[in-house]
């Protein structure tokens, strides 16, 4: 691995973000490609060379990548004859859609899109190779709202119909006993906000009650007088869920083992950074953050952002498999078969080679 100075990296402008994805009819997985799967875990990432076109968003739960870049720390991991080529996303759509479409071969995203993903392709087109981020969501409210029975007849924020925290937010509301609808009908009117238009919807009484992410959940709670509801972290076992993972376009994995594998050491590395300069990584995801939007977050509400936070390589599998049930059981989803869905033996083989334990794809190896 080489220890050269940081490298240009290239950045391409950002992209809109799209229309959600649509339901899409039952599909099955068409095989589990072991094979490049196992390649890459055999590759000598040492020898890797070429660009990597990654794609992920200017945010907070995404602080691997933006680590990764603003500090060096890819660069400095990766061998000097790979370079990565930078795509900004505004949304997990546009994401797929840009992987669907050969611009981009390894992107973070959240979980919702890549099960979308793999189901619009019927498992040909991507793998999820490694976790990122887990936490960081729930339910803040106004503080009249004291109780689940005070939400009848509000309205509550979420990001986008179809998104991570939108299927959470309507089975939640499910499991209550309130019924909602994708128009903002029903006892409690569940209504698509953008993220960066959610705290004006909720100071101007739009809104009564988000499902927010970080970082608008702690923005919400420390600039615009919401209170927390509920932790997201209450309702998985462990406390963990998949907020942010990688994934691969498969023809990317099937052509270059060895990018893919050095990738993930980065990705480890970044990790490893956050983990021992926890301080030092939130100023630089900050910076980025600014670069990219022109708007930096507050220092308390970053550190809040990260202290509800996890980054983990380890996928959290069962979390994946809870999303896709929870989006089929409220009718945004028709079943999909997700086995086959992660490549991890690339992810293992580091881990191993570090001395690390290693990762489970769980029920849907």
């Amino acid at each position: 691995m080489s220890s050269a100075s940081p490298r240009p990296l290239k950045r391409r402008s950002v992209i809109a973000a799209a229309a959600a994805l649509p339901a899409v009819t039952a599909l099955a997985a068409c095989g589990n490609d072991d094979d490049s799967s196992e390649a890459a875990a055999d590759a000598d990432a040492s020898t890797a060379s070429g660009t990597i076109r990654l794609g992920y968003f200017g945010n907070v739960t995404h602080a691997p990548a933006l680590v990764g870049l603003e500090a060096g720390v890819f660069a400095d991991t990766l061998p000097e004859a790979v370079t990565i080529e930078e795509t900004v996303f505004n949304a997990g759509p546009s994401a797929i859609e840009a992987l669907f479409a050969d611009a981009i071969d390894i992107s973070y995203i959240g979980p919702n899109p890549a099960i979308n993903g793999w189901a619009q392709s019927s498992g040909q087109a991507l793998h999820i190779i490694a976790g990122s981020t887990s936490g960081g969501a729930g339910l803040v409210v106004k503080p009249e709202i004291t109780t689940v029975e005070d939400l009848r007849g509000k309205a509550l924020a979420t990001p986008q119909l179809g998104n991570t925290q939108d299927v959470a937010a309507r089975y939640w509301l499910k499991e209550q006993g309130f019924a909602t609808d994708e128009n903002g009908g029903g006892d409690v009117s569940v209504t698509p906000i953008d993220n960066a238009e959610v705290a004006a919807a909720f100071d101007d009484g739009t809104v009564q009650a988000a499902w927010a992410v970080e970082p608008r959940y702690s923005d919400l709670l420390l600039k615009h007088g919401a209170v927390e509801f509920l932790n997201e972290r209450e309702l998985w076992d462990g406390g963990e869920f998949v907020t942010t993972h990688i994934i691969v376009s498969k023809k990317f994995l099937d052509a270059q083992p060895a990018l893919v594998k050095a990738f993930l050491e980065g990705h480890l590395a970044a990790l490893d950074y956050i983990a021992a300069n926890p301080d030092d990584a939130q100023v630089k995801s900050n910076d980025r953050i600014e670069a990219l939007t022109d708007k930096r977050l507050d220092d308390a509400v970053i550190a809040a952002a990260f202290e509800n936070l996890s980054f983990t390589a380890d996928p959290l599998a069962d979390s994946l498999q809870g999303s896709k049930d929870h989006a089929v059981e409220i009718g945004l989803l028709e079943e999909v078969d997700l086995t086959g869905i992660y490549a991890l033996d690339a992810l293992n083989q580091v881990l191993a080679d570090r001395g690390d334990t290693e990762v489970s794809a769980g029920d849907l190896a």
